[in-house]
């Protein structure tokens, strides 16, 4: 699976952005699909996650800002990301993966994408 991450950017404290990723390769809908982003200085972290049965996880700091969504028929998902703060600055990742229980059985990643706000 290659996975194609777009729409970063440069915006305003308050703003909204819409990232979107694109996977290429069969069998997308079985894959846990979310976004992780890496901070200036920081670790990567995940943001927010939707697995092939729909379930979602957001962390905290997002919550009902970012909404995540998937497409399967066109291979693709999306983060909507409302309200945004300087604390949302980073450089964003897509991510694909298959688990059995808690071992990664596959892994991929976009190319990161990188997101900066500003008061």
């Amino acid at each position: 699976v290659q996975l194609q991450a777009s729409g970063g950017g440069s915006v305003q404290v308050g703003d909204s952005l819409r990232l979107s990723c694109a996977a290429s390769g069969s069998a997308f809908s079985k894959y846990t699909t979310g976004w992780y982003r890496q901070p200036p200085g920081k670790q990567r972290e995940v943001v927010a996650a939707i697995t092939s049965g729909g379930t979602i996880y957001y962390a905290d700091s997002v919550k009902g800002r970012f909404t995540i969504s998937r497409d399967n028929a066109k291979s693709t998902f999306c983060l909507q990301m409302n309200n945004l703060t300087s604390e949302d600055t980073a450089v964003y990742f897509c991510n694909a993966h298959t688990a059995w229980g808690l071992i990664l059985t596959t892994n991929y990643w976009g190319q990161g994408t990188l997101v900066t706000v500003s008061s």
